[in-house]
C-alpha cells in the first residue's frame, strides 16, 4: 500500500479562521450600532461595540495568522487612505477587496464596486481567507510583494508605496 504525505497547514489555517469566526459571533451584540467620532484628529470608528484603531487592526492581523503582517497592514493604510476613505468608513473594507467569486468570503455584498462587510474584523478575516486560498506557496516578503504587484494592485507604483509606508512603521 502506498502512502501519500498530506500537508495539514492549510487545514490548520481554516480551523483557526473558523475559531475566530465563532469567537466573533459570540461577541456580537444584538443591536448593531455604528458610530464615527474624531478625537484629536485621530479617527476612531466604533463598530458593534469593538473599537477600531490602527493598533487594534495590527493586533487582529496577527491574531488571524495573516502572514507578512507589516505588508498587509501597509496595504490597509494605503487602500483606506489612512483609514479615512469612504469605502472603509461605510463598508468597513480595510484592504480594498472586491467580492470573492472563487473562495469562501465574509463579505455581505458589494458597495461602490468593493466588498461590503459588517465590521473591520470581518474584512480582516476575509483577507486571511484570500491569503489561504491563493498565497499558501509564497515564502518570502519579496515574493509576496511581487505577487501583489502582478495580481492585486491596479496602481503600477503600488509596491513602492507599500515599501514607503513599511519604512515608517
Amino acid at each position: 500500500m502506498d502512502y501519500v504525505r498530506v500537508d495539514l497547514r492549510p487545514l490548520g489555517m481554516v480551523a483557526l479562521l473558523f475559531v475566530c469566526l465563532v469567537v466573533l459571533q459570540s461577541l456580537r451584540p444584538t443591536e448593531v450600532k455604528t458610530k464615527v467620532r474624531y478625537v484629536e484628529a485621530e479617527m476612531i470608528v466604533k463598530i458593534k461595540g469593538i473599537e477600531f484603531s490602527p493598533e487594534n487592526l495590527r493586533r487582529y492581523i496577527k491574531l488571524c495568522g495573516i502572514r507578512f503582517s507589516d505588508i498587509v497592514y501597509a496595504q490597509a493604510v494605503l487602500e483606506t487612505g489612512g483609514f479615512k476613505s469612504t469605502i472603509f468608513l461605510e463598508s468597513f473594507n480595510c484592504f480594498g477587496m472586491k467580492v470573492a467569486r472563487s473562495r469562501p468570503t465574509t463579505a455581505l455584498s458589494t458597495s461602490r464596486g468593493h466588498a461590503l462587510y459588517d465590521s473591520w474584523m470581518m474584512s480582516t478575516i476575509d483577507y486571511a481567507l484570500f491569503q489561504s486560498a491563493f498565497l499558501r506557496d509564497i515564502r518570502t516578503s519579496e515574493d509576496y510583494l511581487d505577487y501583489l504587484s502582478r495580481n492585486y494592485a491596479e496602481d503600477p507604483s503600488y509596491v513602492s508605496k507599500l515599501r514607503k509606508i513599511i519604512s515608517k512603521l
